[in-house]
């Protein structure tokens, strides 16, 4: 399902005014909305993503509030000079928000070592390079805040979801890790651990250049019944921008928060559920072959 393309409402809040951010995989889906957001504030949303045509139309949804950088998030170097290029142009570097992603669902004796490593290098490697690039520039200005977007799979299990959860789980650590480190240097770090976001990717389509993955029926059953209705990205990205300006280490925008808390709360129960909802869904499957 393709959510409607967020609006951007005139005026501003004072403390977000002025504030340069840059915000990863902003092309659509929640990373537009974190820009759409930005600049209903009054900051000034750098749009970044592979493809310039559709980083251009998605800033023309802004009215054209803000600035946009076609790159990959795999390019630390690029993503290096950006930040220099526009501390430079403006004199401060204030947000950064990694927010570029990819979801792959499907049975891990199925997936090849190319899914595998293509997640690992934009969720997570592509994360790390965001991190470096702002921490280093926002390290010499003695402020900054780096926002990591992880998932709600990056604090529990989710079948159906191993290599993307090993991702996430790698974006939490190296956040609140990073927090700890950077605090003494004026810089701050949260990472967000949104449940399902209402966005155009389709989990179960490998990228074009990539094998495309096996039909796995129960799988998007399953998905689907544990994640619920996904929230809008708009909604979302709106509380992910309430728990940078509290400066949460940990920001569960939603039913993140419930689910995250009953994790921690009773592991056992939610072991057990999951593993219900697996055979369920794998029990229809098995029906319907017979």
């Amino acid at each position: 399902m393709k959510s409607a393309a967020p609006s951007v409402k005139t005026g501003g809040d004072p403390a977000w005014q002025g504030r340069v951010a840059v915000v990863t995989g902003a092309s659509s889906g929640l990373g537009l909305a974190l820009a759409a957001a930005l600049a209903e504030r009054g900051a000034l949303p750098v749009l970044v993503a592979r493809d310039a045509t559709r980083l251009r139309q998605a800033l023309a949804t802004l009215g054209g509030r803000g600035e946009c950088h076609a790159l990959d998030v795999r390019d630390a170097a690029g993503l290096r000079s950006l930040a220099r290029d526009l501390a430079q142009r403006h004199g401060r570097l204030d947000l950064w928000f990694n927010n570029a992603g990819l979801t792959l669902a499907g049975e891990f004796q199925q997936m090849r070592a190319e899914h595998l490593q293509r997640m690992l290098e934009v969720n997570l490697l592509g994360v790390l390079n965001g991190c470096s690039a702002a921490y280093a520039l926002m390290h010499e200005q003695g402020r900054g805040h780096i926002v990591n977007i992880a998932s709600l799979a990056g604090l529990l299990p989710t079948p159906g979801l191993a290599g993307y959860a090993m991702c996430k789980h790698g974006v939490v650590g190296l956040s609140l890790s990073l927090r700890l480190e950077a605090a003494q240097r004026g810089v701050r770090v949260s990472v967000a651990c949104p449940a399902a976001v209402d966005t155009p990717a389709d989990p179960t389509r490998a990228p074009a250049d990539l094998p495309q993955l096996p039909e796995a029926p129960w799988l998007r059953r399953f998905l689907d019944a544990a994640a619920g209705r996904p929230a809008p990205a708009a909604e979302v990205a709106q509380a992910i921008l309430r728990g940078t300006a509290r400066n949460d280490a940990l920001i569960l925008p939603g039913k993140s928060r419930a689910v995250a808390w009953l994790y921690r709360m009773a592991p056992g129960l939610v072991w057990r559920d999951s593993q219900g909802r697996v055979a369920a869904a794998r029990g229809r499957d098995a029906q319907s072959m017979k």
